[in-house]
C-alpha cells in the first residue's frame, strides 16, 4: 500500500458501483468531485463534525448557492494523509445523525477499506481527483 507523505492529501476515493446510495446521493444533489474533495482539505486542517469513532468522520458540507447550516452531512472512512473514502451522504433536513445501527455497519465498513490490498482498491473504488469540477455520475 502506498505512504502518504508528511502534509501530502490522503488518496481520496469512493465507490465505483453507480447504484451505491452514496453515488446515487451525489449524482441527485449535485455534488461535484471538487466539493468532496474541499471537504478532505478541510478536514485534513482539523475542521469536521464529528469523530464517530472506527475511523469515520462527519462532515458538513454546504449546499449549492447555501451554507453548510442547510446543507448536507457525509460520512467519510477517513485516516490523516493516508485515505478518504467518501460512504455515505443525506441532507440535513432529512435527517440529524446515524442511527447506531447505521454507525456500526459503517465502522465495520471503514475497517474493510482499510484492508483492501492496492489490487482491491482500484477493483472496488475509484479515485477522486482533487481538482475535478464534474458532478458524480
Amino acid at each position: 500500500m502506498s505512504t502518504a507523505l508528511a502534509g501530502a492529501m490522503p488518496r481520496l476515493t469512493r465507490r465505483r458501483d453507480a447504484a451505491h446510495k452514496e453515488r446515487r446521493f451525489a449524482r441527485k444533489e449535485g455534488l461535484s468531485n471538487k466539493q468532496l474533495s474541499e471537504a478532505v482539505r478541510e478536514i485534513e486542517s482539523g475542521l469536521h463534525d464529528g469523530d464517530l469513532g472506527g475511523y469515520l468522520i462527519k462532515k458538513r458540507m454546504a449546499r449549492a448557492g447555501e451554507g453548510k447550516r442547510g446543507g448536507y452531512r457525509a460520512i467519510l472512512v477517513y485516516r490523516k494523509g493516508n485515505r478518504a473514502v467518501f460512504l455515505y451522504g443525506f441532507a440535513k433536513n432529512e435527517k440529524d445523525n446515524l442511527s447506531p445501527l447505521e454507525l456500526q455497519e459503517y465502522q465495520k465498513a471503514a475497517q474493510a477499506y482499510f484492508r483492501l490490498s492496492e489490487a482491491d482498491i482500484g477493483t472496488t473504488l475509484e479515485e477522486v481527483s482533487y481538482d475535478e469540477e464534474k458532478i458524480s455520475q
